[in-house]
């Protein structure tokens, strides 16, 4: 039984298992991303947050999915090539995973179980659901997909302290 995020390991977008424990000591930022999203411009302020603060221990995970409206159909390298001519996105991204059902990715299953949404639901609702972890692997909270990079940005400040 998973104790911490530190306890997964994730596909690349060339498909190498990454260790999660190789950000033990930071502070996460996992997001389910997606390119053809009304949400997609939030790259722009993921990057933002990113380069503001990952000098200090942030670091932002991103997870293509296309659970919701099929808005990333393309292959892992299209989306990191969109992702990096459109937003400049320089945080680390993942191999394409399913966030919802009986594919979900067992990251995923973990932060919802500990972060569950509004009412207590865990399923994902759409692209760009966040969750915020402390320096120890804990989940500290969960976002929806309308909270804006910068409206986090204070909780960020506060785990970086």
């Amino acid at each position: 039984m998973a104790k911490t995020v530190y306890d997964f390991s994730c596909a690349t977008p060339g498909g190498k298992k990454k260790s999660l424990a190789d950000y033990k000591g930071k502070v996460l930022l996992v997001v389910n991303t997606a390119s053809k999203c009304g949400f997609t411009p939030q790259f722009a302020g993921l990057e933002e947050l990113y380069e503001k603060y990952k000098d200090q221990g942030l670091v932002i995970l991103g997870f293509p999915c296309n659970q919701f409206g099929k808005q990333d159909p393309g292959s892992n390298d299209e989306i990191m090539e969109f992702c990096q001519l459109n937003y400049g996105v320089s945080f680390p991204m993942f191999g394409k995973i399913e966030v919802n059902g009986s594919g979900a990715d067992p990251l995923y299953k973990y932060l919802k179980k500990e972060a569950p949404g509004a009412l207590g639901t865990e399923g994902i609702k759409w692209n760009f659901t966040k969750f915020l972890i402390d320096t120890d692997g804990k989940v500290v909270k969960r976002y929806a997909p309308t909270d804006k990079p910068q409206a986090i940005e204070k909780d960020v400040k506060k785990l970086l302290a």
